[in-house]
């Protein structure tokens, strides 16, 4: 196994997280100066099922115009205080987008291509939603 990312300690209870590709982020359990590693952990799970999600509606000629997914979720009060019950609400717009392939992007992305979903869903519930906009230009 390779240890290509890197998390450095930046003073106070901030540190620096470096991946193997070379970004980084601020993380910081007062959440003053950057984000908290659990708000990291929502905001991954909800980047890579929206990104499967678009990238399933372009391959079944979606006209998607933008897309997002309203994430939050509940953590338990004992320690390990990880997440218990997770809810995705996904918000597509474009042009023509038909509901059927909406939902079947949606359950195909939760079940079968979104990894970080997948590892959430070890432990926490997640309830998915959509909402679909039209719109009639880009």
């Amino acid at each position: 196994m390779e240890r290509n990312h890197r998390v450095k300690w930046a003073g106070d209870l901030r540190f620096i997280g470096t991946s193997g590709s070379n970004h980084s982020v601020v993380m910081d359990s007062d959440r003053k100066t950057g984000l908290s590693p659990m708000e990291l952990l929502l905001l991954g799970t909800g980047g890579c099922a929206c990104i499967d999600l678009v990238m399933i509606l372009r391959k079944s000629r979606q006209k998607v115009i933008d897309a997002w997914v309203e994430i939050g979720g509940q953590r338990r009060e004992e320690l390990p205080r990880y997440f218990t019950d997770i809810e995705m609400h996904f918000v597509v717009k474009g042009i023509d987008i038909k509901e059927n392939r909406v939902q079947r992007a949606i359950e195909l992305a939760m079940s079968k291509y979104c990894s970080a979903s997948a590892q959430m869903a070890a432990l926490a519930s997640i309830k998915t939603s959509y909402t679909i906009m039209e719109t009639e230009t880009p």
